[in-house]
């Protein structure tokens, strides 16, 4: 009787863990290991919930671009220009994702995995479409359908934030800039993921110069003064030393963008990102005037 009831208790427990094993694999397909060297990747990735195992830069990553968060169970490759592919090796990737900043490294890396690049920032091609594009591959890619979604819930999102502005905006444009140091400046050109954003929300750029297919540097901080109607939208990080020096200055506080009030300060965010922060960069706007009218 017992050694009748010992076979049967383990015929259940292994019938149970075959179901089991059955249910896992049927419910839950299998998730590629992921890599990347990109940032703008990394946080495509990171939003549309691919498995990803390694990329660079990640404390740095958290503190510029801070979102999506960046699961602790990802491996830091190192510097973006000379990864570790000893600890990508390690992390076993199924799939490298990789973009034309970082092309050096395909032929390194396809020793490790099969590498698939997309490029989100090149000359004369606009980076959203470029952004929207790669989202929407990488998740047909690893069979995502949150890419799609997040594709189709930005395109929303700004429609409905051109809306608001066109509403209850001051028509004034604005000038997207990042600090230097305390006399020069980086700015967001009609080309940048920025500039893109500002488009279409329908705020006009007050940068009307040449830029690099992003941004352009350094500016000499007196270029301010030309551009007096605008509203100057501060884009951390800074180096903190720049800031205080360049707000405290009497040339600062000269500025009718600063007596007028019509300065907003950002969260920090990843100037050569891409769709995710194409909609952080969106929602900070949003905030910042809110809190000017209501202020």
């Amino acid at each position: 009787m017992k050694l009748s009831a010992a076979r049967l208790t383990r015929r259940t427990f292994l019938a149970g863990a075959v179901t089991l094993v059955g249910g896992v694999a049927q419910g839950q397909p299998f998730q590629p290991r992921v890599a990347t060297l990109d940032w703008a990747l990394l946080e495509t990735l990171l939003a549309i919930g691919a498995n990803v195992v390694a990329a660079t830069e990640l404390r740095q990553f958290r503190q510029v671009a801070v979102t999506p968060e960046v699961p602790d169970t990802v491996a830091d490759l190192g510097l973006r220009g000379t990864p570790n592919l000893e600890v990508l090796r390690f992390a076993r990737p199924d799939v490298i994702f990789n973009s034309n900043f970082y092309a050096w490294a395909d032929a390194l890396m396809s020793r490790i995995a099969t590498v698939e690049s997309h490029a989100i920032y090149m000359p004369g091609k606009s980076p959203y479409r470029l952004a929207e594009q790669a989202t929407l591959a990488i998740g047909e890619r690893l069979a995502l359908p949150a890419a799609g979604k997040l594709v189709e819930g930005l395109a929303a999102k700004l429609d409905r934030y051109k809306s608001q502005f066109a509403a209850n905006g001051d028509g004034r444009s604005v000038l997207p800039i990042n600090l230097g140091d305390a006399r020069h400046y980086r700015v967001f050109g009609s080309d940048s993921m920025f500039g893109e954003v500002l488009q279409r929300v329908g705020i006009a750029n007050a940068w009307a110069g040449a830029t690099s297919y992003s941004a352009t540097a350094p500016v000499g901080i007196e270029t301010l003064a030309s551009m007096p109607d605008a509203w100057i939208i501060l884009i951390p990080p800074h180096p903190q030393d720049a800031f205080e020096a360049l707000t405290g200055s009497a040339f600062w506080k000269a500025l009718p963008a600063v007596r007028e009030n019509r300065v907003l300060t950002l969260g920090s965010v990843n100037p050569y990102g891409a769709l995710p922060a194409a909609s952080r960069f969106a929602d900070f706007l949003a905030e910042g005037f809110s809190r000017v009218r209501t202020g």
